[in-house]
């Protein structure tokens, strides 16, 4: 009867030690199935932030790539305003370039002309002194009786004459012409011949001379009343 009882006591606590390890082993399993999901979730964890993290780089680079246009943009403008003050800038300088231009060919031809206009005014100045030496040779040329002499005057006079024409420089000797008041001085009247018409130049005392229309000496003259 004892052996009974220990056999069965001993079977009880055979079933026991076995439920014991069968317990220990669930737990054991369900210990390592957590741990593994733990893992997974970690793993999954992971693998969601480095998903973030490339999505926030490629944002990132989006908005780096938006904003390096954006800037691009800006400088592009800003270069082309600059652009645009340069060329009309320049521009300016070109009009007021041209307007110097001008001005300076108006003054170079104005001077020039104003020079010119001198220098002849000189020359003439020069050349009405030498009208006296004429009005000898003239007279000289007209009371002169020997050939010889009268030749030589005339030499004289043509040369004279000559060096007028190259100055542009006109007689002027109105004899048998009406007088007029802008080129003649009448220094004398006499009585109208028969046929003759009052204002007429019947002599002339000292000749005159002109220029370009411009009168040097008034021609003295008898005019006829």
């Amino acid at each position: 009867m004892d052996k009974k009882k220990t056999a069965a006591k001993q079977a009880e606590q055979a079933e026991k030690s076995e439920k014991t390890q069968e317990k220990a082993q669930d737990m054991k399993g369900a210990r390592e199935a957590r741990a593994s999901a733990q893992a997974a979730d970690a793993k999954a964890q992971e693998a969601m932030a480095q998903d973030a993290q490339g999505s926030a780089r490629e944002v990132k680079g989006a908005q780096g790539a938006q904003g390096s246009e954006t800037k691009e943009a800006a400088e592009s403008e800003a270069l082309e305003k600059a652009l645009a003050a340069v060329r009309a800038e320049a521009e300016d300088y070109k009009r007021k370039w041209y307007s110097v231009s001008a001005e300076y060919e108006n003054y170079r031809k104005r001077t020039a002309r104003e020079s010119a206009q001198r220098y002849n005014e000189g020359r003439g100045d020069v050349i009405v002194k030498l009208f006296p030496i004429a009005d000898n040779l003239d007279r000289a040329y007209a009371a002169c009786k020997d050939d010889a002499t009268k030749k030589g005057i005339s030499m004289v006079l043509d040369a004279f004459n000559k060096l007028l024409a190259g100055e542009r420089i006109e007689v002027i000797d109105p004899v048998g012409e009406a007088f007029d008041a802008e080129k003649h001085e009448a220094i004398m009247a006499v009585d109208a011949a028969d046929g003759e018409e009052s204002g007429t130049v019947r002599e002339v005392y000292l000749k005159g001379y002109e220029r370009d229309g411009k009168v040097l000496r008034f021609a003295q003259v008898v005019v006829t009343r």
